[in-house]
């Protein structure tokens, strides 16, 4: 099964509609749905091709641990410009996002 957001249209919408959170070095913006898929989104404000798809590898790592905890909704991690990026800075950011917006328990991680 996959869980990655791809098309446009389901980009926009999370976009239009959904809601906003902020921490450090990333944005999460998420909306309910049926079913879970997580899309990055990286502008080219960030570097070439090849320092997007690094950044989006980080991302796509720091959040696997947490996909069997999310419920249903389509997130959007959107990686703020200007920062290096470190592995344990974004999982330490997606944990706080996920917490802040009660997406996971606080139980289930310490």
């Amino acid at each position: 099964m996959d869980l990655r957001l791809k098309k446009q249209s389901d980009f926009n919408e999370v976009f239009r509609k959904g809601k906003r959170s902020y921490s450090k070095n990333l944005a999460l913006i998420y909306i309910k749905k049926s079913e879970l898929k997580v899309g990055i989104s990286v502008s080219k404000k960030h570097g070439n091709a090849v320092k997007r798809n690094k950044i989006k590898r980080l991302i796509r790592a720091a959040y696997y641990p947490f996909l069997e905890k999310l419920p249903n909704y389509h997130i959007v991690f959107l990686p703020k410009t200007g920062i290096d990026f470190s592995y344990n800075d974004l999982l330490d950011d997606i944990k706080y996002l996920l917490k802040k917006e009660k997406l996971i328990d606080e139980e289930n991680f310490n």
